[in-house]
């Protein structure tokens, strides 16, 4: 008497192992794979590691800081002077405005803030002309260096500009003689313009023209059924 034969599985059925192979092909798009080896890619894309990222932010922000020492030469030979005069009351120096109603004052603070703006402009398209594809590092490395430069092209500016010490200057051109004020900034938010205008100018060159990463979903065909 013979055994029983066991019928074979029906030909749509396919072991578990076999369908996740499946899923796993269709569901993983071309160049989403793992990495080669050597390769620093760390988002699937082929972009840079995150070493070199941070690298790259470093000099950025250095190099966008040392840029504020020319903001402050600019700012110290734009910017309109303060007209003072000294006088001598009962043996003692006072210094008052020229003129009480004068807006070289606004001036001051306004050329700082149109130069920053430009400044943040400047850096924030050749930032992104040296590296396209972006990344939060380049845009941390342009919002600190714009604040950093600012700062130094401030007290470089100050520097550069006429004498804090007022009674010495007033009493060095004499009695009722006009001299010009220090250079300061009364408005210290005009700091973060430097800042302000290269985060809004690379953001937008970067919507408009960066590199568009490629959809994981678009050229995956359909699992078989």
């Amino acid at each position: 008497m013979t055994a029983p034969l066991t019928p074979p599985p029906p030909p749509h059925e396919q072991s578990p192992h076999s369908s996740h192979d499946a899923w796993q092909a269709v569901s993983v798009p071309p160049g989403m794979g793992p990495a080669p080896h050597g390769s620093t890619s760390v988002d699937g894309y082929g972009g840079p590691g995150m070493k070199t990222e941070l690298r790259e932010a470093a000099v950025i922000t250095a190099g966008v800081a040392l840029a504020g020492a020319l903001l402050g030469v600019l700012w110290s030979w734009l910017a309109p002077r303060v007209p003072l005069v000294g006088d001598l009351v009962d043996k003692n120096w006072v210094v008052y405005l020229k003129d009480t109603e004068g807006e070289q004052a606004v001036g001051v603070d306004g050329t700082f803030t149109l130069l920053a703006l430009g400044f943040g402009a400047v850096s924030a398209l050749v930032v992104f002309l040296l590296r396209k594809r972006g990344g939060v590092p380049l845009v941390v490395a342009l919002a600190v260096g714009g604040l950093l430069g600012s700062l130094l092209a401030w007290r470089v500016g100050v520097w550069l500009g006429p004498t804090q010490n007022v009674i010495a200057h007033a009493k060095a051109v004499g009695k009722g003689v006009t001299f010009s004020a220090p250079l300061k900034l009364g408005a210290k938010g005009a700091l973060l313009a430097w800042s302000v205008a290269a985060l809004v100018v690379h953001l937008g060159l970067t919507a408009l023209f960066g590199p568009r990463d490629p959809d994981p979903y678009g050229s995956a065909a359909p699992p078989a059924v």
